[in-house]
């Protein structure tokens, strides 16, 4: 049997062969047939240990997918199963605000958790969560940054003012202003639905004429950029660049951030979209080395 092996559905192949190629390992497409009515059956390759990659943005059929696949690779007889998941679905529900609501975060991890023996992402979206391998039922769960290959992405010939959204977004936002010499600056914010926030700053007159690096973990509806770009735009920024790990974008979302003043837009590639600038396989497969050597 093979010893290692990086598997991927048809959708995500092409990040799962630059992870298989940053490990030196082989990979393995999962094949994925559907039937008439809809339901889903993947075929698996039998190996030692299977590292599958599946980021989970739109992520209830790839939910289904991934748990038969992970009872099939178990039926083949794959000892160890790690799944790379640089964006992690069904996080922000960590808590029940009103009666009659799920703890999502519990639900999707508690399934995970009894499928797989590890699980890789790329800055979680965490409010309360402090001990993410608790959600995932005591397996080994690892949350990467992404600080340095979208600071790498993001560099240039300024000296950036770094801004992030809120205080959650501080320490990283922190780590890229140190690796490009630049300094941090931190909203606070207060969000009032899914599509409107308010951001607060007692002090601005640090952006005027900068060049100002806005980043942040998660981009949905944009709300959050878009009143930060605003607020900045109106402060003097000289430019105003966006960073975001995980472009989950909805349809209007950059158009509202160049509207508000934005310039260029960067991404990870932990979700497929025009603005990834920032691979992720180097990071993930540094975290994985171990898998590689045991």
């Amino acid at each position: 049997m093979i010893p290692l092996t990086v598997q991927a559905f048809e959708d995500q192949a092409p990040r799962g062969r630059a992870l298989a190629a940053e490990l030196g390992a082989p990979f393995a497409p999962i094949a994925l047939h559907r039937f008439p009515d809809g339901e889903l059956m993947p075929v698996v390759q039998p190996a030692r240990t299977v590292v599958a990659y599946c980021s989970l943005d739109h992520p209830n059929e790839k939910l289904i997918a991934l748990l038969l696949a992970a009872d099939a690779w178990r039926r083949a007889g794959v000892r160890r199963l790690v799944l790379v998941a640089p964006y992690l679905c069904y996080l922000r529900q960590d808590a029940v605000f009103h009666p009659g609501e799920p703890l999502s975060r519990d639900a999707v991890c508690g399934l995970l958790g009894a499928c797989f023996d590890r699980v890789v992402t790329v800055d979680a979206h965490l409010h309360r969560t402090r001990d993410l391998s608790a959600a995932f039922g005591g397996i080994e769960a690892d949350d990467l940054s992404a600080s340095i290959p979208l600071a790498e992405a993001l560099a240039g010939p300024e000296r950036p003012l770094v801004v992030g959204p809120d205080a959650e977004s501080g320490p990283w936002a922190g780590r890229i202003a140190e690796r490009l010499g630049g300094e941090a600056l931190m909203f606070s914010k207060t969000r009032k639905g899914d599509e409107t926030v308010r951001l607060a700053h007692s002090d601005l007159t640090s952006v005027w004429g900068r060049h100002v690096l806005l980043v942040d973990d998660i981009c949905s509806s944009g709300a959050t950029l878009v009143a930060a770009a605003e607020r900045l735009h109106a402060a003097g920024a000289a430019s105003i660049d966006v960073g975001v790990v995980h472009a989950l974008f909805g349809r209007e979302a950059g158009a509202r951030m160049k509207a508000a003043g934005v310039r260029a837009i960067v991404s990870t590639d932990s979700i497929v979209h025009p603005t990834n600038r920032a691979p992720l396989a180097g990071v993930l497969a540094a975290a994985l080395q171990s898998e590689i050597q045991a």
